[in-house]
């Protein structure tokens, strides 16, 4: 089976929840990584850092539109948090700050995608 039909049957049968959740772990993952690296891999860590940034930059953004369906104090929530990566990412690129925060605030929000909801 070719890599593009794997992806199209995975598109296919991924409901929203799981798709953010794979995105969250795979950024994670980076993160993870480029923490035990650190400087020793300044690219990997840049990269890392840029990659949960944009993340984040896209959650804002949808969470900013009107058509979004999130209550309105997630929605808040989750900008905020987008102004604290984005603020935190630099203190990590700069000045060397610890990437866990980053990754912790990543596993809090793959916690809460993995949740079943209440029957």
């Amino acid at each position: 089976m070719s890599l593009q039909a794997y992806q199209k049957t995975q598109r296919n049968t991924e409901n929203t929840k799981q798709t953010e959740y794979r995105l969250f772990a795979q950024v994670t993952q980076a993160l993870i990584e480029a923490a035990k690296h650190g400087k020793a891999n300044i690219t990997g860590l840049i990269d890392a850092l840029d990659w949960n940034r944009r993340m984040w930059s896209v959650l804002a953004s949808d969470c900013a539109s009107e058509g979004n369906k999130l209550p309105p104090p997630v929605r808040a929530q989750i900008i905020s948090i987008s102004i604290w990566v984005s603020r935190y990412s630099s203190e990590a690129a700069q000045k060397g700050a610890s990437l866990e925060p980053l990754i912790d605030v990543n596993k809090s929000i793959m916690a809460g995608l993995s949740q079943r909801p209440a029957a």
